[in-house]
């Protein structure tokens, strides 16, 4: 009966020391690219978007990430295009 409470009492603490370490491993990675918002000090921020969508349905977009950007485009055909510059000075 000893051995079965020890055993018990080392697996809760397995248990919620994973607990602990994956928590902390989801706030350090980013959102993924594809979700409508950001986890900024364990909220949810909706992202920054200046995406320009036609009425046909094709859509342009532009990312920027420090001295570069990104711009996404989507033709109404479904023709997708992403080109990215940067800015060497």
């Amino acid at each position: 009966m000893r051995v079965l409470g020890k055993a018990i009492l080392m697996a809760a603490a397995a248990m919620t020391a994973t607990a602990w370490g994956s928590a902390a491993v989801a706030q350090t990675h980013p959102t993924p690219p594809k979700w409508g918002y950001e986890i900024r000090d364990g909220k949810r921020v909706p992202k920054t978007s200046n995406r320009v969508t036609q009425p046909d349905g094709s859509w342009r977009e532009e990312i920027r990430q420090g001295k570069c950007v990104t711009i996404k485009e989507r033709s109404a055909t479904g023709e997708y295009k992403e080109t990215r510059q940067c800015d060497g000075s």
